[in-house]
């Protein structure tokens, strides 16, 4: 589960001005925190289906937000990969 301080940490690290809580940027790297999160936790539970349809979820949440960023503007598409080290599809 994401904290308030990691969730702040992440938005800075990729907000496009001082008050960005919603743009596709911020929305994409709290995913991908969550992600990361859900992905160790079913390392160890490797049985908890629930918690995999979650992360299936997200997947594809992040992967339409992706989508969006790069159709409407390209070049913030590429910062976002480069900042949060996402690979390009």
């Amino acid at each position: 589960m994401l904290t308030k301080t990691k969730k702040a940490k992440i938005m800075k690290s990729v907000q496009v001005h001082d008050k960005d809580t919603g743009s596709p940027e911020v929305q994409i790297g709290i995913i991908s925190k969550r992600i990361e999160e859900l992905s160790s936790h079913l390392k160890k539970h490797k049985k908890d289906n629930h918690s995999r349809r979650g992360l299936l979820q997200l997947v594809a949440s992040r992967q339409s937000h992706m989508k969006y960023l790069q159709k409407t503007d390209a070049k913030r598409y590429t910062s976002v990969l480069k900042k949060l080290e996402l690979k390009k599809k």
